[in-house]
């Protein structure tokens, strides 16, 4: 009887202290922002089998294949052993910052964007997409015009109705992504005003009113047809760095449109609040699940 006495005595504290003790252990993995490291393609290796990505390094390693060789110590490793901060440890960027001083946890976490035609307008200070790390895309597609025109070839833009010559990169596929694109809305007669006389899509320049260099010059966007498009800048005549300006949005491009170049990999201008309508640039790592 005494020793029966004894272990309800034990089982009633340690369910009394299982009930108070807080679950830190639970909490801290739910908040982490890691998950269980995968092999690519590119043959990523862990330098510790204990060590995990971040998310967001995950999310850009699937979204590019081939291009990494793994990342440790807070940066992203190239195939070619180059290695690139992640994370600068800046956590209280302006709006102006993230645009134009982003780094590459930056261009992955600061803003998320909102796939498919159910996406709503855009707030103020929301551009998915509009912050970008520049060393990252001169990595990846050339640091020069030269460089870039070294991996460019032309497809052919609707070759049913139009049969436009058009410059992409082959980098990532894109050449093949935007003629697949093509030769499914050439069979879409409704969407074919909106695509005529395209904007265009390589062309080695900097952004209106900033230092920064535009996609374009990466050969991984196209423009689509200017008659139809909204941009920012035509609303209000100036620049506007600190994202406060109050900008009345537009937007004649359907958002039919807009899903079929979001399901291979490409964004659209009018998700952001400084909005550029006919513009879709190739950022998968924006759409990675």
């Amino acid at each position: 009887m005494k020793k029966l006495l004894i272990y309800s005595c034990c089982l009633l504290c340690f369910s009394a202290a299982c009930q108070n003790a807080p679950l830190i252990e639970s909490v801290r993995i739910e908040k982490k922002d890691t998950i269980v490291p995968v092999k690519t393609d590119a043959g990523i290796v862990l330098a510790s089998e204990q060590q995990a990505y971040p998310l967001s390094v995950q999310k850009l390693i699937k979204a590019y294949p081939g291009h990494f060789s793994g990342f440790e110590d807070n940066h992203l490793i190239w195939k070619d052993g180059t290695k690139m901060l992640w994370d600068d440890a800046r956590k209280d960027k302006t709006f102006s910052q993230l645009i134009n001083e982003s780094d590459l946890e930056d261009q992955l976490t600061s803003m998320a964007y909102p796939k498919g035609k159910d996406a709503p307008k855009p707030k103020q200070k929301e551009d998915p997409g509009r912050v970008r790390y520049e060393p990252f895309f001169k990595k990846m597609y050339g640091a020069s015009a030269e460089a870039v025109k070294k991996n460019l070839t032309t497809i052919v833009w609707l070759s049913k109705t139009m049969n436009l010559k058009l410059q992409v990169t082959t980098v990532n596929d894109i050449h093949k992504k935007m003629q697949e694109i093509s030769n499914r809305l050439d069979t879409m007669p409704q969407l074919h005003k909106y695509l005529k006389n395209p904007g265009g899509t390589f062309m080695w320049r900097k952004i209106a009113g900033t230092d920064r260099l535009s996609m374009h010059s990466f050969g991984m966007t196209i423009d689509v047809n200017v008659e139809f498009s909204d941009y920012w800048r035509w609303a209000i005549k100036e620049e506007e760095g600190d994202g406060t300006r109050i900008i009345e949005y537009k937007n004649r491009i359907p958002l039919e449109l807009v899903e079929i170049f979001e399901s291979y990999g490409f964004i659209w201008g009018g998700k952001w609040y400084h909005y550029d309508t006919m513009h879709f640039e190739y950022r998968p790592e924006l759409l990675t699940d």
